[in-house]
């Protein structure tokens, strides 16, 4: 029997303003590269979210819009019950442009300049820019390392823990264990979190998610917290914008509203990014079970290409997300001579691990079909093997 979902067929987004494609000359400073970059994906969105933007187009009037309905809490609401098994108060809801719009309105209400802001290492690229971006101080402390965080969070000015969950760029999925013991110190500590879910969506199969809302429902920690997320990730319509968010704090949860509506003057949201949720959140579960399982199909195959021509790596697949984070510094390469090859002999952008604070690494995106992925990988193969061949790459 067919597929239900076709994830093969390359769909051509040259020409349609995207960042990965169109605006890789702005970071790479050569055009017309095969990118593997930017996190988002080259799939179509699922045909139930396509079908109600359709359905929305057709009505014809795009007037101002309320988030503050039953439609979009209780999508949201019986998404959480349904993947998560985790009940939410829809009466903590909130809603922003993005989740980085909601870390910056959250980093401005608990922090003031010159404060710490603890993220975990290696670590994603918009959080460094957000918190240094508002002139707070960023405290990285490595992925796992208990005993540095409780280090960081125990200093006098160490305000936020901004944690990635699963984490970004290496895919991690923490456990509910290390969820409570981050909540208890955290609470300890009065230092408020800000769990940013995004990548929740797109756990792979033997892990599973705990969302901050459990962590503090069970008893992990009852300080000040937030949860952001969105669809945008998992159902491929970031351009779409939109997020929403979950803040513990009716005081807090106020004070956000009254910075978004006036402050920054976003009262009405995008109808069409409230309809993709809605959609995607009731109806596209079939569309993301079999995107996920395609994309793994993906890990898999990067896997096996790297245990044959690079085994000393021992590179196993993300637990969640579709980015494929890297270490190379087993083969000695030279990070600068590396993507000078990746992008002058081979013709493709991979992102560098010094973007995240890990020189010695590549995230390479697979959220694509798999003939891309084979050239991707080949390329990378390649390239390092030029490089190790000759320093220079020539």
């Amino acid at each position: 029997m067919a597929a239900l979902y076709d994830f093969d067929t390359v769909i051509d987004r040259r020409g349609t303003w995207c960042v990965q494609w169109d605006g890789v000359a702005d970071r790479f400073g050569v055009d017309g590269l095969l990118p593997f970059t930017i996190s988002d994906m080259d799939f179509a969105t699922a045909p139930e979210v396509l079908a109600a933007l359709r359905a929305r187009l057709d009505h014809g009037v795009f007037g101002y819009t309320t988030w503050q309905q039953d439609d979009f809490r209780s999508a949201i609401a019986h998404w959480h019950a349904t993947r998560y098994g985790t009940e939410i108060d829809t009466g903590q809801l909130v809603y922003g442009p993005s989740v980085l719009s909601q870390l910056s309105q959250l980093l401005q209400m608990w922090t003031e300049p010159g404060d710490g802001v603890v993220v975990h290492t290696p670590t994603y690229d918009g959080f460094r820019k957000a918190i240094t971006g508002l002139g707070r101080e960023l405290r990285g402390v490595p992925v796992g390392d208990e005993e540095a965080l409780e280090r960081e969070l125990s200093r006098a000015d160490a305000k936020v823990l901004v944690l990635c969950s699963p984490h970004n760029p290496t895919g991690r999925v923490w456990t509910a264990d290390e969820l409570t013991r981050m909540a208890e110190l955290s609470e300890r500590h009065g230092v408020a979190v800000v769990s940013d879910e995004i990548h929740a969506d797109f756990v792979h199969e033997g892990y599973v998610h705990v969302p901050w809302t459990r962590v503090v429902g069970a008893g992990g920690g009852a300080g000040r917290w937030a949860l952001i997320s969105s669809g945008s990730k998992a159902f491929n319509f970031p351009a779409l914008t939109g997020a929403y968010g979950l803040i513990g704090d009716p005081a807090d949860r106020a004070e956000y509203l009254r910075r978004m509506e006036t402050a920054e003057g976003l009262a009405s949201p995008a109808v069409l990014s409230l309809t993709a949720h809605i959609a995607a959140y009731r109806e596209g579960g079939p569309w993301l079970d079999a995107v996920r399982g395609y994309v793994a199909g993906n890990l898999g195959f990067v896997a096996e290409r790297l245990s044959a021509a690079l085994p000393e790596l021992g590179w196993e697949p993300p637990q969640a997300g579709y980015l494929a984070w890297i270490d190379l510094r087993a083969t000695g390469v030279d990070d600068g001579e590396l993507q000078r090859v990746l992008v002058e002999r081979e013709g493709v952008a991979v992102m560098g691990g010094a973007v995240y604070g890990a020189p010695g690494f590549v995230r390479l995106n697979v959220g694509c079909p798999r003939a891309k992925v084979v050239r991707g990988v080949d390329a990378l193969v390649r390239a390092v093997e030029a490089v190790r061949t000759s320093p220079s790459g020539v």
